[in-house]
C-alpha cells in the first residue's frame, strides 16, 4: 500500500487526488506547518533529505518530486487510464501539459508569493517581471484550453491534476478571474467526486476555495 506523506495545503493534495481517481489503496500520514515560518515540519527530513512534501513510499521506496510522482502513479496503476500512452498522438501534449506545470508556470507564481513578502522593497519587480510572466503563462494555458475542460485532447488524464496546483496558486495570489477557460477547467476539477474525497482525506484545503 503507498503511503502519502502529505503536508497540510501543498501540492500532495493533487497526488492524493491521482490515487484516488486510480482506486488505488493508499494510507494519508500527515504534517503541518510551522504557523508563523508556513515551512514543513522538520519530521518530513526523516522521510526525504529535502524536508519537502509530497513524498510516496511503498515497500521501502520512496519517491518525491510531485510531477515525478504523478507521472509515475499515472502510467504504473489503474491500467495507465490517466496517462497517455507512448504511440498516441496525443502522448507530446500530455508530456508538454504535465511538465509545463512546474517547469513554466508555478515558478512566477511562488515569485509573487516571496518576493510581496518585500512590499514596497520588491513591487518593482513585481510589476516588471513577475506580474506579466504570471499573465504570459496564464494567458497562454487559457488560450491553449479554450472551449474544453481539459487540456489534451479534451480527456481528462493526469495532466490536469498536475495543471491543478497551478490554477489553485494562481486563484490564490489573485487574478484568475480573467483567465475564464481556466476558471471554466477548474470548477470541472473540484466537481469530480474524486476530487472531493480526496480533499476530505488530506483534511482542509484553503487554496481549493
Amino acid at each position: 500500500m503507498y503511503i502519502v506523506h502529505h503536508l497540510n495545503e501543498s501540492r500532495s493534495q493533487r497526488v492524493i487526488w491521482l490515487l484516488e481517481e486510480l482506486g488505488v489503496p493508499y494510507e494519508v500520514k500527515r504534517y503541518e506547518r510551522n504557523a508563523q515560518t508556513r515551512l514543513a515540519p522538520p519530521e518530513l527530513k526523516a522521510v526525504h533529505p529535502l524536508g519537502k512534501s509530497p513524498v510516496v513510499e511503498k515497500d521501502g521506496v520512496i519517491l518525491a518530486e510531485s510531477g515525478a510522482i504523478v507521472e509515475f502513479l499515472a502510467e504504473s496503476e489503474g491500467g495507465g487510464k490517466l496517462a497517455v500512452a507512448a504511440g498516441d498522438k496525443d502522448r507530446a501534449a500530455y508530456i508538454y501539459w504535465l511538465h509545463f506545470a512546474e517547469g513554466s508556470a508555478m515558478l512566477p507564481l511562488l515569485l509573487k508569493l516571496y518576493v510581496g513578502m518585500l512590499g514596497e522593497a520588491g513591487a518593482p519587480l513585481m510589476q516588471m517581471r513577475i506580474d506579466p510572466e504570471i499573465d504570459n503563462h496564464l494567458s497562454f494555458a487559457n488560450q491553449a484550453l479554450g472551449d474544453k475542460d481539459w487540456f489534451v485532447a479534451n480527456r481528462f488524464t493526469a495532466a490536469d491534476i498536475e495543471m491543478s496546483f497551478v490554477l489553485d496558486a494562481a486563484k490564490m495570489r489573485g487574478g484568475l478571474d480573467r483567465y475564464p477557460n481556466l476558471l471554466r477547467a477548474r470548477a470541472a476539477q473540484q466537481a469530480r467526486p474524486a476530487y472531493k474525497r480526496a480533499v476530505e482525506k488530506g483534511g482542509e484545503y484553503k487554496m481549493g476555495g
